[in-house]
């Protein structure tokens, strides 16, 4: 399993249905969960950044078939970033 960080904006769409439904966010993980996305830590932030979401999937195209299904919603714009821990990179640069 690889881990990603995935920097999520929310769109106009995305707020109007976060303010009428919150619990929203919730039923989307479930969803990811269904694609093969686990959800490991999810942190409401400030900046240009509306989400911080610290996710497990198997492989870059299942993290990309996630984006484009997100992303094709309306609701959100998606930045996904492959991670690592620095205990293995350490170990790769050896």
């Amino acid at each position: 399993m690889g881990t990603y960080v995935i920097l999520t904006t929310l769109t106009d769409e995305g707020r109007k249905t976060i303010k009428e439904n919150p619990r929203r966010i919730v039923e989307v993980n479930k969803e990811l969960e269904k694609m093969g996305v686990k959800v490991k830590a999810q942190y409401a932030v400030l900046g240009p950044y509306d989400f911080v979401n610290i996710v497990e999937a198997k492989d870059n195209d299942t993290i990309m078939k996630m984006s484009l299904e997100l992303g094709a919603r309306g609701s959100v714009q998606l930045l996904s970033l492959a991670a690592m821990p620095v205990t293995e990179l350490l170990k790769k640069i050896k």
